[in-house]
């Protein structure tokens, strides 16, 4: 193997392929289209003149020396991520880009506003968010900051719980007058799928013997069925209380609830744009507690 022929950005694109089993799933991860990964493959195999991966129906699947390739990669990765970390670490400017990354509800709904008053702050420095309920790794830099909802943060990242996300039944006006004596177990009701594993295990746990008549794999897909009166979805009270369109019509037991951590890498929590932002996203969402914990003073509709 002519190893001495690959760079890291050959690397890069072996390790986006190895691990998406497809060129379209690289080309995601990548952010370049499906022709290049194509055509950067397999010019790659050709300098270095082994096969990496056999062409199967299925995708992609890494041949013996590609298995061999991928250890190495591996080691690679980490020391350039250790390296990429340790500099930002270093880094006492007010300026550059945060990369935070969220799942869509909160993305939608909760951190739009504080993102503006962030910018207002600090100007000197770039926001991205990552919408997305995929895991996004803080440790090869793929995103600096995590806001997250979940019990157990993983213990590689550093960070703080930063509030508590209490769920209620909510359901459009409309579509609720006149149903507070039918029982929760007999409405219609709005699901998840798989990307809301802890959502659907709760909600199964709560009424076991109901079937949601429409799911999503998006909390704000969930919110506009509601609104539009297709049932009743378990709603994060933080973010539905501020719909006008939507009514609290039951509680949900206590099991539903969620922590908010906000969260990082140990190598960047002195880098000061990203300590600019810890600090200014936690006082912001510590401050809103009373709404995230369903608090905020509204009455319940009916039920």
């Amino acid at each position: 193997m002519n190893a001495q022929h690959a760079n890291w950005d050959d690397l890069r694109l072996f390790l986006a392929v190895a691990r998406a089993g497809s060129l379209s799933g690289a080309a995601r991860a990548l952010g370049v289209n499906h022709s290049t990964v194509f055509r950067r493959v397999g010019a790659f195999e050709e300098a270095i003149e082994v096969r990496l991966f056999e062409r199967l129906p299925s995708g992609y699947v890494l041949t013996e020396a590609g298995e061999e390739m991928l250890e190495t990669a591996l080691r690679v990765e980490a020391e350039i991520s250790e390296l990429d970390r340790k500099i930002a670490g270093q880094d006492l400017r007010l300026s550059g880009t945060v990369r935070i990354t969220t799942v869509d509800m909160l993305a939608l709904g909760l951190l739009p506003r504080h993102l503006a008053a962030f910018h207002a702050a600090y100007p000197g420095i770039e926001l991205e968010v990552v919408a997305t309920n995929a895991a996004v790794s803080l440790s090869r830099r793929e995103a600096d900051v995590a806001l997250r909802v979940s019990n157990q943060p993983p213990e590689t990242l550093v960070g703080r719980r930063v509030g508590r996300l209490v769920f209620a039944a909510y359901g459009a006006a409309a579509a609720t007058d006149g149903t507070a004596d039918v029982p929760l177990a007999e409405r219609d009701w709005i699901g998840f799928d798989s990307d809301h594993e802890a959502l659907v295990r709760r909600f199964a746990d709560f009424l076991p013997e109901t079937r949601p008549i429409f799911r999503a794999n998006s909390v704000a897909v969930a919110i506009a069925a509601a609104k539009a009166g297709i049932g009743l979805a378990p709603l994060p009270c933080g973010i539905a209380d501020l719909e006008p369109d939507l009514v609290r019509v039951a509680p949900l037991p206590d099991d539903f609830m969620r922590d908010l951590w906000l969260l990082t890498h140990e190598d960047l929590r002195r880098t000061a744009r990203i300590r600019a932002f810890l600090d200014f996203l936690a006082a912001a969402l510590t401050a809103e507690a009373p709404l995230l914990e369903g608090q905020r003073p509204r009455a319940w509709s009916n039920g």
